[in-house]
């Protein structure tokens, strides 16, 4: 290249460097609590199935912002996994948490944000979930597989002990949400939850009612087959409650008249694994699942071109574990996008920390623990 190209690149280069400026506020302050809550609550919104999230900890936070007030929050956050099935209208603020002992579900998520007019919107996220293995007990209950086949026997003899037990109407299984076992003396018992809607039975076929007027609830059962106790509560609306008006549309709901037998062996169920991989090309490095994301062109822009590395010593890593819909990642890998990398040693890129004291003394990030 020519002395004059070069210097041209160096200009342009220049340029941008000088109009990028990343802010890393404190994980507990005002401003990341408010992007962790919207990020939150549009999560809750996309789970279709399973139980809603409550935030537990805020892992890490930067803001690209830029002169003309178009700020890009890349976010990390760590989720647990309440009681609250994601149809029940219970808000949020008054789901419990479930303890390790009963085998928590934690979902970790690299969400981006922008703010618009003063609002938070989502652009991208991604999500890994997984159970957690500490302080479990011996002879303390067990997640099964959600195909294990005597607990699923266990759900539909629990399920006939209710319809037994109903006067106005005959259910019919629409998810299970979990299943677990203990062993006693005698051998185990099973523990069961799964959301039941109406149907229209006939002799012992029963069909779900596609109507969003038809009853639902969830049930929850202890025992065996042949001796067990069930209490089933119904929802008052069907659709959930949101939180946050920010978030997206609640989701629509699906009766899934497979969900007696899922084909998969998993335990729990997911949070939604990526949000339009065409835009995520501003996730965080920090991997929290495991899926190779694109950058696209929709998203590169001169101010926040490249996403700062995320810190090697960060909580957050990989699963390969958690691989779960990479299907998408090769569709525009073929689009030329030009990064601009940034040069940690240009003085003209600001990395500021929003903190008076010169040394700190509690970490910048991650913020504190909610829950456990």
């Amino acid at each position: 290249m020519n002395p004059l190209g070069i210097t041209l690149v160096l200009g342009l280069l220049a340029g941008v460097w000088a109009q990028i400026n990343v802010v890393r506020p404190q994980c507990d302050s005002p401003e990341a609590e408010e992007a962790a809550l919207v990020a939150r609550d549009y999560l809750n919104t996309q789970h279709t199935h399973g139980y809603k999230y409550a935030l537990n900890r805020i892992e890490d936070i930067k803001i690209h912002t830029k002169p003309d007030g178009d700020n890009t929050y890349m976010l990390e956050i760590e989720l647990l996994e309440t009681d609250c099935h994601v149809l029940d209208p219970t808000p949020l603020a008054n789901c419990t948490v479930r303890p390790k002992i009963l085998t928590a579900v934690e979902g970790d998520c690299d969400v981006v944000l922008k703010r618009v007019g003063g609002a938070l919107t989502i652009t991208a996220f991604k999500c890994k979930t997984e159970e957690s293995t500490e302080d479990l007990c011996v002879g303390c209950p067990t997640l099964l597989p959600l195909n294990d086949t005597t607990a699923l026997e266990f759900v539909q003899a629990s399920l006939a002990t209710f319809n037994n037990m109903t006067v106005n109407g005959t259910y019919t299984v629409m998810e299970v949400g979990r299943m677990s076992s203990q062993v006693v003396s005698g051998g185990p018992i099973y523990f069961a939850e799964y959301v039941v809607v109406e149907a229209n039975c006939i002799d012992d076929a029963c069909v779900p009612l596609n109507d969003t007027m038809a009853a639902r609830g969830i049930c929850t059962a202890k025992g065996l087959s042949t001796d067990h106790t069930v209490d089933c509560k119904m929802f008052l609306t069907l659709m959930p409650v949101v939180d946050n008006s920010t978030a997206a549309m609640p989701p629509a709901v699906h009766v899934h008249t497979g969900s007696l037998s899922p084909m998969h062996g998993l335990r729990h169920h997911k949070l939604t694994t990526l949000h339009d991989p065409h835009l995520s090309g501003l996730l965080s490095e920090s991997a929290e699942s495991a899926e190779v994301v694109p950058v696209a062109p929709t998203v590169v822009d001169a101010g926040v071109a490249s996403a700062p590395a995320a810190d090697p010593a960060s909580p957050t890593a990989a699963d390969p574990a958690d691989a779960g819909s990479a299907s998408d990642s090769s569709a525009s890998a073929e689009v030329p996008v030009v990064v601009v990398k940034r040069d940690v040693s240009a003085p003209a890129i600001v990395d500021t920390v929003t903190q008076t004291d010169p040394i700190a003394l509690v970490p910048v990030c991650p913020g504190r623990v909610r829950f456990f």
